[in-house]
């Protein structure tokens, strides 16, 4: 198996589904300002377009947050003081996929024998 390089940032890719509109902006209301204190940073937000190839069921909407670090992701995902922000995404959303990327400059990492 490829190593991967140590601590470092890391990327949290968000796909999901609306489930409840209010629900989802009492969390986007205030998320961001929180994420942003936790260490992280919004580097890219999509609309589902079109499945071109794979076996993953489309969601309608894409987040990718940049975070210092993956410690910083863990202090957003559980500190307690946001205890009362979090259930506004899980009930906001539905189908969440939250998957954690290493950065990369390049891919050869993972291309060693």
């Amino acid at each position: 198996m490829a190593e991967i390089p140590g601590p470092g940032k890391v990327y949290a890719l968000n796909l999901f589904d609306v489930a409840d509109r209010a629900e989802y902006l009492a969390y986007s209301r205030r998320s961001v300002k929180e994420v942003t204190a936790h260490g992280g940073r919004v580097v890219a937000l999509g609309k589902f377009r079109e499945s071109v190839t794979g076996d993953i069921t489309p969601r309608r909407v894409l987040i990718l947050v940049e975070w210092d670090s993956p410690e910083a992701f863990a202090s957003y995902r559980d500190d307690p003081e946001l205890a009362t922000l979090h259930p506004h995404r899980e009930n906001g959303t539905s189908a969440y996929v939250w998957h954690l990327f290493d950065r990369l400059d390049d891919l050869r990492p993972l291309l060693k024998d």
